[in-house]
């Protein structure tokens, strides 16, 4: 695959990079021909909606959507609203990634994680009913409304589900418009994430290619390789060590991810620890995950997860070089 092939391309966010310097990197993205920024709901630092309703002010034409906010923690009539306010803002660029709230964060906040399966089909089924314009009742476990219409109808406002495990997968493939494929995961994991969601769309009458899957990517560049490294294997001790979804889908040997829990002792942990974990972690592992090296180096390792069913990647600049993934990855 070469480069003149890449048709779809975005960035995501998280808390790493100061907001107003994102803003700066929105409106350069765009300019090279961008097609996408998704900003991350992180654990406790930033809201993504109030990020996004920044980016699109900001911006013209790149969709803006979230990656992803959480079933539970708000109510779905007040969801439904927020996104018809951001869809007017950005005149139909507002996308509402969502998904389940993940375990320890759940039960620090106060929230019963039950059936999260069912928790999102339930928000997503009269989220995008209410976007149709329909008066909706429904009563459901988790989402229960009596007669209820938007006051104004969105332009567009496509329902993304963030899925990691497959039944999620099969499920986002019945009722959203697209699955937000989780980072930190092989190329591999790909191959047998399609699978299901294909599944997962054909119960609902769909197909695959009905189902938009744009993706996540953690990418890793310097021209320093020792510190692209470096930040790479950090990360990945991270989330093998804080979010059990994610390690259970990046097929990491389970001792080795023992290990780093072990030295981490749970969420949240130190920054020392993490760094002291990262050594359980060798590179191989880190290569199978993301992409990490030089800017060649790490738009092959990209272009192996378009191959292996992604429709848009998603870069994430671990390093937080963000301008030189903008440049290479331009598609203008």
């Amino acid at each position: 695959m070469t480069k003149r092939e890449l048709k779809r391309v975005g960035l995501y966010f998280t808390s790493r990079i100061p907001l107003r310097d994102e803003l700066v990197y929105a409106k350069v993205a765009e300019m090279h021909g961008f097609t996408s920024i998704w900003q991350g709901e992180s654990r406790t630092e930033r809201d993504s909606t109030i990020s996004v309703a920044a980016i699109a002010a900001v911006t013209d034409r790149i969709k803006v959507g979230t990656g992803v906010l959480h079933t539970w923690t708000r109510n779905v009539v007040t969801l439904a609203t927020t996104f018809t306010t951001l869809d007017e803002l950005s005149d139909g660029r507002a996308c509402l990634g969502i998904g389940a709230l993940w375990e320890p964060m759940a039960s620090k906040i106060g929230i019963e994680r039950r059936k999260p399966v069912l928790a999102v089909w339930e928000y997503v089924t009269v989220l995008r009913k209410l976007f149709a314009g329909e008066e909706v009742t429904y009563q459901g476990e988790f989402v229960k409304v009596n007669g209820v219409r938007l006051e104004r109808k969105p332009k567009n406002v496509p329902v993304y589900v963030g899925a990691t495990g497959f039944k999620m997968m099969e499920t986002a493939a019945q009722v959203a418009d697209g699955v937000l494929l989780n980072y930190l995961v092989s190329p591999e994991y790909n191959k047998e994430a399609l699978r299901h969601i294909e599944r997962g769309a054909s119960l609902a009458g769909r197909r695959l290619e009905d189902i938009d899957r744009p993706q996540l990517i953690a990418v890793s560049y310097s021209h320093d390789l020792e510190k692209a490294y470096t930040k790479a294997r950090l990360m990945v001790t991270e989330y093998l060590a804080m979010e059990p979804h994610i390690a259970a889908a990046s097929g990491v040997n389970t001792k080795v991810v023992e290990r780093v829990r072990t030295i981490t002792g749970g969420w949240p942990t130190t920054y020392q620890k993490l760094l002291e974990a990262s050594v359980e972690v060798p590179d191989n592992i880190v290569e199978n995950l993301m992409a990490v090296g030089d800017l060649e180096t790490c738009y092959r390792k990209v272009t192996e997860y378009l191959e292996a069913g992604c429709t848009e990647p998603l870069l994430y600049a671990v390093t937080d070089d963000v301008l030189p993934l903008i440049h290479y990855f331009s598609l203008r």
